[in-house]
C-alpha cells in the first residue's frame, strides 16, 4: 500500500518501504510522514508535474514533512 512507503524529502518520489536511498535522486533523506499521492506518467505534458518540478515518470507525494 502507498501509506507503507517512504517519500523522499528532496524530490518527493515515493519509494519502497525497505529503501535506504531514493530511487530517483539518490538522497538518503526518506520519511514515512507524507500525504497525498500522485502518479505522473507523462511529465512533459503534465501541469502538476510542472508545478512540482518533476521530470521523470513515477509516483510522488504531494506533501512531505
Amino acid at each position: 500500500m502507498a501509506e507503507d512507503r517512504l517519500a523522499c524529502r528532496e524530490c518527493h518520489h515515493v519509494n519502497d518501504p525497505d529503501s535506504q536511498t531514493c530511487e530517483h535522486c539518490g538522497s538518503s533523506s526518506l520519511t514515512e510522514d507524507w500525504a497525498g499521492y500522485v502518479i505522473i506518467t507523462q511529465p512533459e505534458e503534465s501541469q502538476i508535474a510542472d508545478e512540482m518540478n518533476v521530470t521523470k515518470p513515477g509516483s510522488y507525494a504531494l506533501k512531505v514533512r
